[in-house]
């Protein structure tokens, strides 16, 4: 399911920067604005009811392919989209004489907005006696995050404990047998570990010695390679789509999930092939069980579990070989 154009789109990338930011006119401090991560943390504290905030961009296109290329009319365009409230909103950026780089500010109104918003940058222009045609994408969109005070693209599981056997989660009470369970119901996925099953807090928080430790990091990662693989599962399963069905990020911790492991699950594709791809295969059955392995593989490398088994069988060893 590979996107097909049938005009010549750019080959060379798309580079975006956000210079600055200011929220009601108030300069944000630069430690909020991740260039490493592509993320603004576009959220003071003390300061929760401002109106709009405005971003400075710089975007930095293939020049010598433009150049040569048969496209007429190139412009740049920043779309801010957030699926959750259902807003788009285009900024056109300009150029100067002899400038190399595209330039604008993207407003962001708090009143359309409630968690993260995604920037992308399109290069727009005409082929072929047809205007408007997309010429090409960032790979990596920015996220604008409302909420977060420090700029990362991942936002943590949160992890609770809680008894599941004789807890006030009555819902828990049939699983009262099961270790942890992963939670992706709400605005951010919650690992949930359960404190009546025997020996898992404590081996967790207070593990003693070598091979004690090994254990406890070795459950740890199981916990986070489940985790990855739910919560990929679960985004995947809560796409957008277009009125031609053509599916899109689903924005939030969803997106940031999904951009995380799609290169993993199936590398070589551009992001939103990647998707189409993946939804395509999980909805047809065509190749999903190949798709399921993967998902498994990338989710424990994210949760470095051949890293800690590895860890815990050289613990196991040495033990032995103390005893001898």
């Amino acid at each position: 399911m590979s996107t097909v154009y049938a005009y010549p789109t750019l080959v060379g990338r798309i580079e975006v920067a956000v210079r600055g930011a200011s929220i009601d006119g108030k300069p944000l401090q630069l430690s909020l604005i991740s260039r490493r991560d592509q993320v603004v943390a576009l959220h003071q504290i003390e300061r929760d009811d401002w109106t709009e905030g405005v971003l400075d961009l710089e975007v930095t296109l293939p020049m010598d392919e433009l150049a040569d290329g048969p496209w007429s009319g190139v412009t740049c365009v920043a779309v801010l989209s957030e699926g959750a409230t259902n807003t788009r909103r285009v900024t056109r950026l300009t150029r100067r004489r002899d400038d190399t780089h595209w330039r604008g500010e993207v407003r962001v109104r708090r009143s359309h907005h409630v968690e993260r918003a995604v920037l992308d940058v399109s290069v727009v222009g005409g082929h072929g006696g047809v205007d408007g045609r997309v010429l090409g994408t960032t790979d990596t969109p920015w996220v604008v995050d409302l909420l977060a005070r420090t700029p990362a693209r991942q936002r943590d599981p949160e992890v609770l404990e809680e008894d599941f056997r004789d807890g006030p989660q009555e819902w828990l009470r049939p699983f009262m047998d099961v270790p942890w369970l992963i939670d992706t119901t709400g605005d951010l996925p919650t690992i949930l570990l359960n404190t009546s099953f025997e020996g898992l807090p404590e081996l967790l928080s207070g593990a003693r010695g070598p091979l004690e430790k090994a254990t406890a990091g070795l459950v740890a990662a199981q916990i986070a390679g489940d985790a990855w693989a739910t919560m990929f599962h679960s985004a995947l399963s809560d796409l957008e789509f277009d009125e031609d069905g053509t599916p899109h990020f689903p924005g939030g911790w969803r997106e940031s999930v999904l951009r995380a492991m799609l290169p993993e699950v199936l590398p070589g594709l551009p992001p939103a092939e990647a998707l189409a791809e993946a939804h395509g295969r999980r909805g047809d059955g065509r190749g999903w069980a190949e798709i399921q392995s993967r998902i498994q593989v990338a989710a424990g490398r994210r949760g470095q579990v051949p890293k800690n088994l590895t860890a815990a069988v050289r613990a196991v060893t040495r033990a032995k070989e103390a005893q001898r």
